[in-house]
């Protein structure tokens, strides 16, 4: 069973990377076929794979089979969640206990 931090690990890698931030600006343009991705990127097909891979599996790329190609394009749902959890993990909670100092 997946953690949520495991969870949490998927949708922040999707941004950690140079070639992956490139193709989240590509795509913020509309749904593009995988072959006008590998135009646009200094990708290989196989490396382009992986990256989509990444992005898919966070939840924050939706893709689909066309024929032979596949299409990608942004989630509505995928982004708002990561920009909410972002939001929510870097919120200071007032709340919490482990503010204590350890000094008494």
């Amino acid at each position: 069973m997946e953690t949520k931090y495991e969870e949490y690990a998927k949708i922040f890698k999707a941004f950690c990377d140079e070639n992956r931030l490139r193709i989240l600006e590509l795509l913020r343009g509309g749904e593009k076929c995988a072959c006008v991705l590998l135009e646009q990127l200094d990708l290989g097909q196989s490396g382009l794979s992986y990256h989509m891979k990444v992005l898919v599996e966070s939840g924050i790329v939706e893709s689909r089979q066309e024929g032979k190609w596949t299409h990608y394009k942004i989630s509505e749902n995928g982004s708002a969640y990561a920009a909410a959890l972002l939001k929510e993990l870097t919120t200071p909670n007032a709340f919490s206990q482990e503010n204590a100092c350890c000094r008494k």
